[in-house]
Protein backbone atom coordinates (compact mmCIF):
# COMPACT_ATOMS: atom_id res chain seq x y z
CA UNK A 1 0.00 0.00 0.00
CA UNK A 2 1.20 3.51 -0.82
CA UNK A 3 2.60 5.29 2.20
CA UNK A 4 0.25 7.93 3.54
CA UNK A 5 0.90 11.49 4.68
CA UNK A 6 -0.78 12.80 7.82
CA UNK A 7 -1.23 16.58 7.99
CA UNK A 8 -1.95 17.83 11.52
CA UNK A 9 -3.26 21.28 12.40
CA UNK A 10 -6.55 23.12 12.07
CA UNK A 11 -8.76 22.20 9.11
CA UNK A 12 -11.16 24.34 7.09
CA UNK A 13 -14.49 22.51 6.97
CA UNK A 14 -16.95 23.27 4.14
CA UNK A 15 -20.42 21.75 4.49
CA UNK A 16 -22.35 24.08 2.19
CA UNK A 17 -22.59 27.46 0.52
CA UNK A 18 -22.41 30.26 3.11
CA UNK A 19 -24.31 32.64 0.82
CA UNK A 20 -27.24 30.22 0.89
CA UNK A 21 -26.82 28.19 4.08
CA UNK A 22 -25.31 30.83 6.37
CA UNK A 23 -21.74 31.33 7.48
CA UNK A 24 -21.87 28.30 9.79
CA UNK A 25 -21.68 26.19 6.61
CA UNK A 26 -17.94 26.87 6.72
CA UNK A 27 -16.02 26.22 9.93
CA UNK A 28 -12.59 25.66 11.43
CA UNK A 29 -11.86 22.38 13.20
CA UNK A 30 -9.12 22.47 15.83
CA UNK A 31 -6.95 19.51 16.78
CA UNK A 32 -7.69 17.94 13.41
CA UNK A 33 -5.79 16.00 10.79
CA UNK A 34 -6.02 15.03 7.13
CA UNK A 35 -4.72 11.71 5.79
CA UNK A 36 -3.55 11.71 2.17
CA UNK A 37 -2.96 8.57 0.15
CA UNK A 38 -2.63 8.00 -3.57
CA UNK A 39 -3.29 11.64 -4.42
CA UNK A 40 -6.62 11.73 -2.57
CA UNK A 41 -7.93 12.69 0.83
CA UNK A 42 -8.30 9.34 2.59
CA UNK A 43 -9.56 10.51 6.00
CA UNK A 44 -10.34 13.70 7.91
CA UNK A 45 -10.83 13.62 11.66
CA UNK A 46 -9.43 14.25 15.14
CA UNK A 47 -5.65 14.32 15.14
CA UNK A 48 -5.25 11.95 18.09
CA UNK A 49 -7.45 9.33 16.42
CA UNK A 50 -5.67 9.51 13.07
CA UNK A 51 -2.22 9.44 14.70
CA UNK A 52 -3.13 6.23 16.49
CA UNK A 53 -4.83 4.68 13.48
CA UNK A 54 -1.97 5.41 11.07
CA UNK A 55 1.32 5.14 12.97
CA UNK A 56 3.34 4.57 9.79
CA UNK A 57 2.10 7.68 7.99
CA UNK A 58 4.58 10.46 7.37
CA UNK A 59 3.62 13.20 9.80
CA UNK A 60 3.51 16.89 8.98
CA UNK A 61 2.94 18.88 12.15
CA UNK A 62 1.51 22.28 11.26
CA UNK A 63 0.55 23.42 14.78
CA UNK A 64 -2.01 26.22 14.63
CA UNK A 65 -1.75 26.62 10.86
CA UNK A 66 -4.95 26.24 8.84
CA UNK A 67 -5.14 23.34 6.39
CA UNK A 68 -7.39 24.54 3.54
CA UNK A 69 -8.37 23.34 0.12
CA UNK A 70 -5.92 24.61 -2.46
CA UNK A 71 -7.14 27.87 -3.92
CA UNK A 72 -9.09 27.65 -7.18
CA UNK A 73 -8.56 30.62 -9.51
CA UNK A 74 -11.49 30.60 -11.92
CA UNK A 75 -10.36 33.16 -14.53
CA UNK A 76 -6.76 33.92 -15.51
CA UNK A 77 -4.65 34.79 -18.52
CA UNK A 78 -1.34 33.01 -17.98
CA UNK A 79 0.17 34.70 -21.08
CA UNK A 80 -0.16 38.04 -19.28
CA UNK A 81 2.20 37.01 -16.46
CA UNK A 82 4.99 39.30 -17.68
CA UNK A 83 2.77 42.38 -18.02
CA UNK A 84 1.02 42.23 -14.65
CA UNK A 85 0.84 45.61 -12.88
CA UNK A 86 1.29 47.73 -16.03
CA UNK A 87 0.33 51.36 -15.52
CA UNK A 88 -2.44 53.61 -16.57
CA UNK A 89 -4.89 51.97 -18.97
CA UNK A 90 -8.51 50.88 -19.09
CA UNK A 91 -9.67 47.73 -20.80
CA UNK A 92 -9.47 48.48 -24.54
CA UNK A 93 -6.24 50.51 -24.26
CA UNK A 94 -4.85 47.82 -21.93
CA UNK A 95 -5.33 45.19 -24.64
CA UNK A 96 -3.76 47.32 -27.37
CA UNK A 97 -0.85 48.63 -25.29
CA UNK A 98 0.17 45.66 -23.17
CA UNK A 99 -1.78 42.46 -23.81
CA UNK A 100 -1.68 42.03 -27.57
CA UNK A 101 2.06 42.77 -27.98
CA UNK A 102 2.88 40.24 -25.24
CA UNK A 103 0.53 37.58 -26.60
CA UNK A 104 2.24 37.84 -30.00
CA UNK A 105 5.26 36.13 -28.41
CA UNK A 106 3.41 32.90 -27.61
CA UNK A 107 3.77 31.47 -31.10
CA UNK A 108 7.30 30.62 -29.92
CA UNK A 109 7.00 27.25 -28.12
CA UNK A 110 10.09 27.90 -25.98
CA UNK A 111 8.75 31.22 -24.76
CA UNK A 112 5.33 29.72 -24.08
CA UNK A 113 6.88 26.87 -22.08
CA UNK A 114 8.98 29.25 -19.99
CA UNK A 115 5.99 31.47 -19.18
CA UNK A 116 3.75 28.50 -18.37
CA UNK A 117 6.31 27.20 -15.88
CA UNK A 118 6.82 30.65 -14.39
CA UNK A 119 3.09 31.21 -13.97
CA UNK A 120 2.49 27.85 -12.30
CA UNK A 121 5.45 28.41 -9.97
CA UNK A 122 4.16 31.83 -8.95
CA UNK A 123 0.63 30.65 -8.29
CA UNK A 124 1.71 27.53 -6.39
CA UNK A 125 3.82 29.75 -4.13
CA UNK A 126 0.58 31.59 -3.36
CA UNK A 127 -1.34 28.40 -2.51
CA UNK A 128 -3.25 28.14 -5.79
CA UNK A 129 -3.62 24.58 -7.05
CA UNK A 130 -6.25 24.88 -9.81
CA UNK A 131 -6.68 27.55 -12.49
CA UNK A 132 -8.89 28.15 -15.50
CA UNK A 133 -6.76 30.00 -18.03
CA UNK A 134 -7.14 31.72 -21.36
CA UNK A 135 -4.17 30.99 -23.61
CA UNK A 136 -3.44 32.89 -26.86
CA UNK A 137 -4.61 32.15 -30.40
CA UNK A 138 -1.48 30.02 -30.85
CA UNK A 139 -1.97 26.28 -30.29
CA UNK A 140 1.60 26.30 -28.97
CA UNK A 141 0.43 28.33 -25.98
CA UNK A 142 -2.16 25.70 -25.08
CA UNK A 143 0.27 22.82 -25.58
CA UNK A 144 2.81 24.52 -23.31
CA UNK A 145 0.36 25.19 -20.52
CA UNK A 146 -1.17 21.72 -20.47
CA UNK A 147 2.26 20.06 -20.67
CA UNK A 148 3.55 22.10 -17.74
CA UNK A 149 0.50 21.26 -15.64
CA UNK A 150 0.62 17.59 -16.61
CA UNK A 151 4.25 17.36 -15.49
CA UNK A 152 3.16 18.64 -12.05
CA UNK A 153 0.07 16.44 -11.84
CA UNK A 154 -1.98 19.61 -11.55
CA UNK A 155 -5.67 20.11 -12.33
CA UNK A 156 -6.05 22.96 -14.80
CA UNK A 157 -8.61 24.08 -17.36
CA UNK A 158 -7.59 26.08 -20.43
CA UNK A 159 -8.26 26.82 -24.06
CA UNK A 160 -7.03 28.58 -27.18
CA UNK A 161 -8.30 32.16 -27.24
CA UNK A 162 -10.11 32.83 -30.53
CA UNK A 163 -10.23 36.24 -32.27
CA UNK A 164 -10.90 37.14 -35.89
CA UNK A 165 -11.26 40.93 -35.74
CA UNK A 166 -10.23 44.02 -33.77
CA UNK A 167 -6.85 42.48 -32.98
CA UNK A 168 -3.41 42.87 -34.60
CA UNK A 169 -2.09 40.81 -37.49
CA UNK A 170 -0.66 37.64 -36.02
CA UNK A 171 -3.32 37.45 -33.31
CA UNK A 172 -6.30 36.73 -35.55
CA UNK A 173 -7.55 33.42 -36.83
CA UNK A 174 -10.84 32.90 -38.68
CA UNK A 175 -14.01 30.92 -37.98
CA UNK A 176 -12.65 27.77 -39.62
CA UNK A 177 -9.27 27.91 -37.87
CA UNK A 178 -10.91 28.73 -34.54
CA UNK A 179 -13.10 25.64 -34.85
CA UNK A 180 -10.43 23.33 -36.25
CA UNK A 181 -7.63 24.33 -33.88
CA UNK A 182 -9.91 24.24 -30.86
CA UNK A 183 -11.30 20.85 -31.83
CA UNK A 184 -7.83 19.37 -32.33
CA UNK A 185 -6.63 20.68 -28.96
CA UNK A 186 -9.81 19.48 -27.27
CA UNK A 187 -9.39 16.00 -28.69
CA UNK A 188 -5.74 15.89 -27.62
CA UNK A 189 -6.06 17.22 -24.08
CA UNK A 190 -9.60 17.17 -22.72
CA UNK A 191 -9.98 14.61 -19.97
CA UNK A 192 -6.31 13.61 -20.13
CA UNK A 193 -5.31 13.10 -16.52
CA UNK A 194 -6.35 16.20 -14.60
CA UNK A 195 -6.67 18.45 -17.65
CA UNK A 196 -9.82 19.97 -19.14
CA UNK A 197 -10.18 21.85 -22.39
CA UNK A 198 -12.31 25.01 -22.33
CA UNK A 199 -13.77 26.52 -25.51
CA UNK A 200 -12.56 30.13 -25.41
CA UNK A 201 -13.79 33.06 -27.50
CA UNK A 202 -12.03 36.06 -25.96
CA UNK A 203 -15.14 38.26 -26.08
CA UNK A 204 -17.65 39.48 -28.61
CA UNK A 205 -15.73 42.58 -29.77
CA UNK A 206 -12.87 40.40 -31.07
CA UNK A 207 -15.03 37.77 -32.76
CA UNK A 208 -17.38 38.06 -35.71
CA UNK A 209 -20.79 36.48 -35.46
CA UNK A 210 -19.51 33.73 -37.77
CA UNK A 211 -16.67 32.86 -35.40
CA UNK A 212 -18.96 32.85 -32.37
CA UNK A 213 -21.33 30.54 -34.25
CA UNK A 214 -18.45 28.19 -35.15
CA UNK A 215 -17.44 27.95 -31.49
CA UNK A 216 -21.08 27.54 -30.48
CA UNK A 217 -21.26 24.57 -32.85
CA UNK A 218 -18.12 23.06 -31.32
CA UNK A 219 -19.60 23.46 -27.85
CA UNK A 220 -22.84 21.80 -28.95
CA UNK A 221 -20.75 18.85 -30.15
CA UNK A 222 -18.85 18.72 -26.84
CA UNK A 223 -21.36 19.80 -24.18
CA UNK A 224 -19.31 18.35 -21.30
CA UNK A 225 -16.66 21.02 -21.94
CA UNK A 226 -16.80 24.40 -20.34
CA UNK A 227 -16.96 27.56 -22.41
CA UNK A 228 -15.32 30.70 -21.00
CA UNK A 229 -15.51 34.31 -22.14
CA UNK A 230 -15.88 37.89 -20.89
CA UNK A 231 -19.13 39.75 -20.27
CA UNK A 232 -20.01 43.36 -19.41
CA UNK A 233 -16.70 44.34 -17.86
CA UNK A 234 -16.73 48.06 -18.69
CA UNK A 235 -19.36 50.50 -19.92
CA UNK A 236 -17.36 51.55 -23.00
CA UNK A 237 -16.95 47.86 -23.87
CA UNK A 238 -20.74 47.42 -23.71
CA UNK A 239 -21.23 50.44 -25.97
CA UNK A 240 -18.74 48.91 -28.43
CA UNK A 241 -20.67 45.64 -28.43
CA UNK A 242 -23.88 47.54 -29.23
CA UNK A 243 -22.16 49.09 -32.27
CA UNK A 244 -20.76 45.75 -33.45
CA UNK A 245 -23.97 43.77 -32.87
CA UNK A 246 -26.85 46.23 -33.47
CA UNK A 247 -29.33 43.35 -33.75
CA UNK A 248 -28.54 42.01 -30.23
CA UNK A 249 -30.87 42.68 -27.32
CA UNK A 250 -27.90 43.14 -24.98
CA UNK A 251 -24.30 41.95 -24.55
CA UNK A 252 -25.31 38.47 -23.36
CA UNK A 253 -27.47 38.05 -26.45
CA UNK A 254 -24.35 38.08 -28.64
CA UNK A 255 -23.48 34.78 -26.97
CA UNK A 256 -27.01 33.44 -26.59
CA UNK A 257 -27.79 33.92 -30.29
CA UNK A 258 -24.65 32.05 -31.33
CA UNK A 259 -24.95 29.00 -29.07
CA UNK A 260 -22.60 30.28 -26.37
CA UNK A 261 -24.97 30.47 -23.39
CA UNK A 262 -25.47 27.41 -21.25
CA UNK A 263 -25.04 25.64 -17.94
CA UNK A 264 -21.34 25.02 -18.60
CA UNK A 265 -20.72 28.64 -19.54
CA UNK A 266 -18.34 30.67 -17.36
CA UNK A 267 -18.50 34.45 -17.83
CA UNK A 268 -15.82 36.71 -16.39
CA UNK A 269 -16.58 40.07 -14.75
CA UNK A 270 -20.32 40.60 -15.44
CA UNK A 271 -20.39 43.93 -13.62
CA UNK A 272 -22.88 45.96 -15.64
CA UNK A 273 -25.66 43.45 -16.26
CA UNK A 274 -29.18 44.27 -17.39
CA UNK A 275 -32.17 42.55 -15.78
CA UNK A 276 -32.73 40.27 -18.77
CA UNK A 277 -29.12 39.15 -18.65
CA UNK A 278 -29.34 38.30 -14.95
CA UNK A 279 -32.50 36.31 -15.53
CA UNK A 280 -31.05 34.35 -18.44
CA UNK A 281 -27.81 33.58 -16.60
CA UNK A 282 -29.79 32.27 -13.65
CA UNK A 283 -32.26 30.30 -15.75
CA UNK A 284 -29.57 28.59 -17.82
CA UNK A 285 -27.42 27.71 -14.78
CA UNK A 286 -24.37 29.60 -16.06
CA UNK A 287 -21.60 30.76 -13.74
CA UNK A 288 -20.01 34.18 -13.24
CA UNK A 289 -16.50 34.95 -12.02
CA UNK A 290 -15.71 37.95 -9.84
CA UNK A 291 -12.28 39.49 -10.57
CA UNK A 292 -11.97 42.22 -7.94
CA UNK A 293 -8.33 43.30 -8.24
CA UNK A 294 -8.76 43.58 -12.00
CA UNK A 295 -12.03 45.49 -11.67
CA UNK A 296 -10.38 48.12 -9.47
CA UNK A 297 -6.99 48.19 -11.22
CA UNK A 298 -8.50 48.73 -14.69
CA UNK A 299 -11.37 50.84 -13.35
CA UNK A 300 -14.23 48.60 -14.41
CA UNK A 301 -16.75 48.90 -11.58
CA UNK A 302 -18.20 47.11 -8.55
CA UNK A 303 -19.48 43.54 -8.87
CA UNK A 304 -22.86 42.88 -7.24
CA UNK A 305 -21.87 39.79 -5.25
CA UNK A 306 -24.83 39.82 -2.89
CA UNK A 307 -27.48 40.48 -5.53
CA UNK A 308 -26.16 37.82 -7.91
CA UNK A 309 -25.63 35.09 -5.33
CA UNK A 310 -29.02 35.75 -3.73
CA UNK A 311 -30.66 35.41 -7.13
CA UNK A 312 -29.25 31.89 -7.40
CA UNK A 313 -26.39 32.46 -9.83
CA UNK A 314 -23.20 30.48 -9.22
CA UNK A 315 -20.20 32.75 -8.62
CA UNK A 316 -16.47 32.05 -8.47
CA UNK A 317 -13.47 34.22 -7.64
CA UNK A 318 -10.36 34.99 -9.68
CA UNK A 319 -7.17 36.99 -9.89
CA UNK A 320 -7.61 37.70 -13.64
CA UNK A 321 -3.85 37.80 -14.15
CA UNK A 322 -2.60 40.14 -15.58
CA UNK A 323 -5.41 42.74 -15.59
CA UNK A 324 -5.62 41.68 -11.98
CA UNK A 325 -2.74 43.07 -9.97
CA UNK A 326 -1.77 40.00 -7.93
CA UNK A 327 -1.16 36.27 -8.26
CA UNK A 328 -2.51 35.81 -4.73
CA UNK A 329 -6.02 34.62 -3.94
CA UNK A 330 -5.55 36.13 -0.47
CA UNK A 331 -5.15 39.56 -2.05
CA UNK A 332 -8.12 38.75 -4.30
CA UNK A 333 -10.29 37.93 -1.27
CA UNK A 334 -9.21 41.21 0.34
CA UNK A 335 -10.25 43.13 -2.77
CA UNK A 336 -13.59 41.31 -2.84
CA UNK A 337 -14.15 42.39 0.75
CA UNK A 338 -13.32 46.00 -0.11
CA UNK A 339 -15.71 46.00 -3.08
CA UNK A 340 -18.37 44.52 -0.81
CA UNK A 341 -17.86 47.40 1.59
CA UNK A 342 -18.36 49.89 -1.23
CA UNK A 343 -21.66 48.13 -2.00
CA UNK A 344 -22.67 48.21 1.72
CA UNK A 345 -22.32 44.43 2.05
CA UNK A 346 -19.06 43.37 3.74
CA UNK A 347 -18.33 39.72 3.04
CA UNK A 348 -17.72 37.40 6.00
CA UNK A 349 -14.35 35.57 6.09
CA UNK A 350 -16.25 32.29 5.67
CA UNK A 351 -17.80 33.61 2.46
CA UNK A 352 -14.43 34.79 1.18
CA UNK A 353 -12.69 31.49 1.87
CA UNK A 354 -15.58 29.61 0.24
CA UNK A 355 -15.39 31.78 -2.89
CA UNK A 356 -11.66 31.10 -3.27
CA UNK A 357 -12.09 27.33 -2.89
CA UNK A 358 -15.42 25.50 -3.15
CA UNK A 359 -17.25 28.39 -4.80
CA UNK A 360 -14.76 28.65 -7.65
CA UNK A 361 -14.63 24.87 -7.98
CA UNK A 362 -18.42 24.73 -8.24
CA UNK A 363 -18.40 27.53 -10.83
CA UNK A 364 -16.02 25.42 -12.92
CA UNK A 365 -18.11 22.25 -12.44
CA UNK A 366 -15.28 20.47 -10.62
CA UNK A 367 -16.60 20.82 -7.08
CA UNK A 368 -16.86 17.05 -6.79
CA UNK A 369 -13.07 16.80 -7.14
CA UNK A 370 -11.43 19.91 -5.65
CA UNK A 371 -12.31 22.84 -3.42
CA UNK A 372 -13.04 20.96 -0.18
CA UNK A 373 -11.02 18.95 2.33
CA UNK A 374 -13.20 15.86 2.46
CA UNK A 375 -13.04 12.11 1.95
CA UNK A 376 -12.33 11.15 -1.66
CA UNK A 377 -11.44 14.65 -2.84
CA UNK A 378 -8.21 15.24 -4.73
CA UNK A 379 -5.35 16.06 -2.38
CA UNK A 380 -4.80 19.69 -3.39
CA UNK A 381 -4.22 21.70 -0.22
CA UNK A 382 -2.90 25.00 1.04
CA UNK A 383 -1.55 25.33 4.58
CA UNK A 384 -1.87 28.90 5.86
CA UNK A 385 0.29 30.38 8.61
CA UNK A 386 -2.05 32.80 10.38
CA UNK A 387 0.89 34.68 11.95
CA UNK A 388 3.14 35.03 8.92
CA UNK A 389 4.24 38.62 9.60
CA UNK A 390 4.55 40.76 12.69
CA UNK A 391 1.68 42.95 11.54
CA UNK A 392 -0.63 39.98 11.05
CA UNK A 393 0.54 38.20 14.20
CA UNK A 394 -0.10 41.10 16.55
CA UNK A 395 -3.64 41.46 15.23
CA UNK A 396 -4.37 37.72 15.27
CA UNK A 397 -3.29 37.53 18.91
CA UNK A 398 -6.25 39.74 19.84
CA UNK A 399 -8.78 37.58 17.98
CA UNK A 400 -11.90 36.61 19.92
CA UNK A 401 -12.85 33.75 17.60
CA UNK A 402 -11.27 31.73 14.77
CA UNK A 403 -12.69 33.86 11.97
CA UNK A 404 -11.32 37.01 13.55
CA UNK A 405 -7.95 35.26 13.59
CA UNK A 406 -8.21 34.30 9.90
CA UNK A 407 -9.36 37.71 8.67
CA UNK A 408 -6.00 39.56 9.08
CA UNK A 409 -4.35 36.96 6.87
CA UNK A 410 -7.04 37.47 4.23
CA UNK A 411 -6.57 41.22 4.33
CA UNK A 412 -2.78 41.46 4.75
CA UNK A 413 -1.43 38.05 3.75
CA UNK A 414 0.73 37.18 0.75
CA UNK A 415 2.93 34.26 -0.27
CA UNK A 416 4.65 34.40 3.13
CA UNK A 417 1.41 33.14 4.66
CA UNK A 418 1.51 29.98 2.53
CA UNK A 419 3.44 27.52 4.64
CA UNK A 420 2.91 24.61 2.26
CA UNK A 421 1.13 23.86 -0.99
CA UNK A 422 0.15 20.29 -1.84
CA UNK A 423 -0.77 19.22 -5.37
CA UNK A 424 -2.04 15.69 -6.00
CA UNK A 425 -0.84 14.65 -2.56
CA UNK A 426 2.71 15.97 -3.02
CA UNK A 427 4.22 18.93 -1.15
CA UNK A 428 5.60 21.45 -3.61
CA UNK A 429 6.41 24.45 -1.42
CA UNK A 430 8.39 24.12 1.83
Amino acid sequence: MTQADLLIGRVLRIDGNPFVDGTDAVGIETGAAVLLRGGLVAEVGPADHLRAAHPDARRHEYGDALICPGFVDAHVHYPQTAIIASWGKRLIDWLDTYTFPEEMRFGDPDYARAQADRYLDLTAANGTTTVASYCTIHPESVEAFFAAAEARGQRVLAGKTCMDRNAPDGLRDDPVAAYDDSKALLERWHGRGRLSYVITPRFSPTSTREQLEALGALWAENPDCLMQTHLSEQTDEIAWVRELFPEARDYLDTYEATGLLGANGVYGHAIHLEDRERDRLRDTGAALVHCPTSNTFIGSGLFDMDGLTQSGIRVGLATDTGGGSSFSMLRTMAAAYEIGQLRDRPLHPAELMWLATAGSADALRIGDRVGRVALGMEADLCVLDLSSTDAISQRAERARDPWEEVFPTIMMGDDRAVRQTWIAGRPIKV
